[in-house]
């Protein structure tokens, strides 16, 4: 899929030279891997005669996604990395790679993240991947999530997650065919001014921008605008917002002493949002993109991630164009529907 308007600009990367030449996104054929589980759904519901069904998978299957890659890789990492990365060259396409390996897996004060030992295993990791990506040409999106949990660490920890990704930052940043985006949350996490301190302290200036509501729902109009905010505080930084659930918006509500919740985990009836492309709102905004993986569980409620097709029905179904929540509406609905529709899974 082309991401729209002018030629890509072979080699451009990450720092001066992908600023100077202005949006490094813009005319990419972003890679749309027909190996994944929603490619292989689509084809058993048309060899079994659910054409319906299949046609709402299609609206998954047929767009650029992120792949993503982790501890969860395993075995022959390198083997699929690389494998990856030969198969959008050979469609002529760039691969958006998400890259998630410094996890917080638990939230507490006795928390540490594996430690210094899983420190150590994180950099090599690291060094691995940058290997295997080698020159090729690659859009990376670094560790969604990896700043809105640092206060999930323990104390004596949350300074070493920042070495950490600091650490993998600039290995990244040498690659010199890459466009890293950082993560930066979402517009309905952490404030701003909080995630730009961040932000400069693992080495935003190394690389093309941030990414923001790659785990999140949260509108993409209100996703500017945080953005935005970041941008002026980091220097002027270009930034992608995820839109590949956000068609219906995040669910919020308030508790009775005022404060906001966000249901994350698996909310229902949310749908997909407007699908890759640069043509954007603002353009300070290189592009949205599907980070994240439509059709996919979140790893809670007893759930680990994995591919649901009732999931990916779902936002299929309740799909939308949508930047903002028109007038009227309540959480992404004009019709009224009871709280628990979506505050358990779908």
């Amino acid at each position: 899929m082309l991401l729209a308007a002018v030629l890509l600009v072979a080699g451009s990367s990450n720092s001066t030279v992908a600023e100077a030449s202005g949006n490094p996104l813009a005319g990419v054929r972003l890679y749309v891997d027909h190996h994944s589980p929603a490619w292989h759904q689509m084809r058993v519901y048309r060899r079994s005669g659910q054409r319906r069904k299949a046609a709402l998978i299609r609206r998954i299957a047929r767009e650029p996604r992120a792949l993503w890659f982790g501890r969860f890789t395993r075995p022959h990492f390198r083997k699929k990395v690389r494998r990856q990365i030969v198969r959008a060259k050979r469609r002529r396409a760039v691969p958006v790679l998400t890259v998630l390996r410094a996890e917080a897996n638990h939230c507490g004060p006795w928390y540490t993240g594996g430690g210094p030992a899983e420190d150590a295993r994180t950099r090599a990791w690291y060094r691995r991947f940058a290997r295997r990506i080698g020159r090729a040409r690659v859009v990376i999106a670094f560790e969604p999530d990896s700043l809105g949990t640092i206060d999930c660490q323990a104390r004596s920890r949350r300074d070493d997650r920042i070495r950490l990704l600091r650490y993998g930052v600039k290995r990244f940043a040498r690659l010199p065919n890459a466009t890293v985006y950082l993560d930066a949350g979402a517009s309905d996490w952490e404030p701003a001014r909080r995630t730009a301190r961040q932000l400069r302290a693992i080495g935003i200036a190394r690389v093309r921008g941030f990414m923001l509501n790659a785990t999140h729902y949260d509108w993409t109009r209100a996703n500017i605008r945080h953005g935005l905010r970041i941008s002026r505080l980091t220097g002027g930084k270009h930034f992608v917002i995820d839109t590949s659930g956000n068609g219906r918006g995040p669910v919020h509500y308030r508790r009775s002493n005022g404060r906001r919740i966000t249901v994350w985990c698996n909310p229902g009836m949310r749908g997909l949002g407007t699908p890759p492309t640069t043509s954007t709102s603002n353009p300070m905004v290189d592009a949205y993109l599907w980070i994240n993986r439509p059709g996919y569980t979140q790893r809670c409620q007893g759930r680990r991630i994995a591919w649901y097709a009732p999931r990916a029905l779902a936002y299929a179904r309740h799909a939308t164009h949508w930047e903002g929540p028109p007038r009227g509406s309540r959480y992404g609905y004009r019709k009224r529907y009871p709280f628990s529709m979506f505050a358990r899974s779908r």
